[in-house]
């Protein structure tokens, strides 16, 4: 399998995932435009594209996400609460919408992909776990503490795209308001660089890649998040870690793109 991500932070996230016969979008968080010039500028074929996963509703996950199901004609799989809040924000029926339940794998082509559930501040959020069965795959980002269920889903990956959001220092003095402080650093929020790197020392003698996503551009650094990563690894000096670029260089050495 082969990991792109096209973006990921608080303006957008989108990752592409490719296997032999077909590849998953996991949201769609830009515009379909936008989506679709970064696969371009990034090599990855959009003809390609099987199914856009949804990991939960926020405008930063959906925005693109019924216009390019539209123009690539691919279902969009969710769970049964975020698909009503989907069809609600956009103000528009997915086209082909399907239901996915936390737990229960199903198939897109030759991946099996398992949703499992995370802990966010929206209606039914989930992760997903993504398998062509040499190469296991699992993406947790968008939730507030790594639970128990979490762990038993990662820790059987090959890779794992982690959330580590913020540094609690910089949120602390940071210049956001108050009630955003609470609710980023809640256990419904968003994970902090100390917890990422508790879970990937547990992650470690198993996982070979670590792709850290979705980290704040006002409450956070790559140079931060690294640090407290390579700590939490320790001695696992295997394990490749890249920190994902809300605008990346997609044609460059900037570029997240891992190859299993």
């Amino acid at each position: 399998m082969e990991l792109t991500i096209l973006a990921s932070g608080s303006k957008g996230n989108c990752a592409y995932l490719a296997g032999e016969s077909g590849a998953l979008l996991i949201d769609a968080g830009l515009s379909a435009r936008e989506l679709l010039r970064r696969l371009h500028a990034a090599g990855c074929d959009a003809a390609r594209i099987q199914a856009i996963l949804v990991t939960h509703e926020h405008t930063d996950h959906i925005r693109g996400v019924n216009a390019l199901a539209r123009r690539l004609d691919v279902p969009v799989y969710a769970t049964g609460g975020t698909l009503e809040e989907l069809c609600f924000r956009s103000r528009a029926q997915v086209l082909d919408a399907k239901r996915c339940i936390c737990g229960q794998q199903f198939r897109v082509g030759d991946l099996l992909v398992e949703p499992f559930a995370t802990s966010h501040d929206a209606r039914e959020p989930c992760g997903y776990c993504i398998s062509d069965g040499d190469v296991r795959v699992g993406c947790c980002t968008d939730t507030g503490i790594v639970t128990s269920g979490i762990m038993d889903h990662l820790s059987s990956c090959d890779a794992v795209i982690l959330e580590s959001n913020h540094c609690p220092d910089m949120l602390k003095r940071g210049p956001y308001p108050e009630f955003l402080k609470r609710r980023i650093s809640s256990q419904r929020g968003h994970l902090s660089n100390a917890a990422a790197a508790i879970c990937l020392q547990e992650l470690a003698d198993a996982v070979r890649h670590v792709v850290l996503a979705h980290v704040s551009e006002v409450n956070n650094t790559p140079e931060r998040v690294l640090a407290q990563a390579r700590g939490g690894l320790g001695l696992f000096t295997h394990v490749q870690v890249s920190v994902a670029a809300q605008h990346p260089d997609l044609s460059g050495s900037g570029a997240v793109r891992i190859r299993m």
